[in-house]
C-alpha cells in the first residue's frame, strides 16, 4: 500500500460528508474531514516489525497457543469496521517464534479492507511459510459492524473462521487439541 495523501482524503472526506446532506459549519463537525482522514490512515497502517525466531533447542513439540489477541479490520465489502479476538497457535518445528509476533501478525494483514476468512488464511499462511512448523492453527471470532449496524441488524451476531495447517489439519487428535483449546467458553 502506497503512503497516504492525507490532504487528499480530507477533501474526499468533507465531500463525502456533503454528499450525505451534512453540513460542515457547526463548531463539532468542522474538522471531521481532517480527523476522519487521520483516523482512516491510522486504521489502514500496518506496524513495522521483524519475526523474531529462536531455535527450539528444548525440542518442545506441544502447542504454543495466544489467544485473546485483539483484531481489528475492515470489511472490504461496506468499508464499516469488524472487530473480535484470534487464537493464533502452532506445533514447533526447529524454531520458535517470540510470542508477541503472532500478534503483530494478525495485526499486519488486518491493516486494509479485509474479508475475515481471507485475514484468517493469511495469517495461518504466513506463520507456515515463515516458521516452518509442524502445524499452525487460527481461529478469528469477530462481529461484523455491516452485519449489526445495517443490513440485518444482527446485534451481538459473531462470525467464527478458522484455518488448519499442516499436523492440525491432517491428524484428528491434533486438530481436536487446538479446536478445544481455541475455544473461548473452555
Amino acid at each position: 500500500m502506497s503512503k497516504p495523501d492525507l490532504a487528499r482524503a480530507e477533501l474526499a472526506a468533507g465531500d463525502f460528508l456533503r454528499a450525505l446532506g451534512m453540513s460542515l459549519d457547526s463548531e463539532h463537525l468542522a474538522a471531521t474531514p481532517q480527523r476522519m482522514a487521520r483516523a482512516w490512515a491510522e486504521l489502514l497502517a500496518p506496524r513495522e516489525f521483524d519475526l523474531t525466531t529462536f531455535p527450539n533447542d528444548e525440542g518442545y513439540d506441544e502447542m504454543v497457543i495466544v489467544r485473546e489477541i485483539p483484531v481489528r479490520s475492515i470489511c472490504e465489502h461496506h468499508l464499516l469496521p469488524f472487530t473480535g479476538r484470534a487464537t493464533i497457535g502452532y506445533l514447533p518445528g526447529e524454531r520458535i517464534v517470540g510470542l508477541s509476533k503472532l500478534a503483530r501478525v494478525a495485526e499486519h494483514f488486518a491493516c486494509r479492507p479485509q474479508t475475515q476468512e481471507r485475514l484468517t488464511k493469511q495469517i495461518a499462511q504466513w506463520l507456515q511459510d515463515h516458521l516452518s512448523p509442524q502445524g499452525v492453527g487460527v481461529v478469528i471470532e469477530a462481529e461484523h459492524s455491516c452485519m449489526t449496524l445495517r443490513g440485518a441488524h444482527a446485534t451481538g451476531a459473531s462470525t467464527r473462521t478458522s484455518t488448519l495447517l499442516g499436523q492440525l489439519r491432517e491428524d484428528p487428535e491434533s486438530r481436536a487439541e487446538f479446536l478445544s483449546l481455541a475455544d473461548r467458553r473452555a
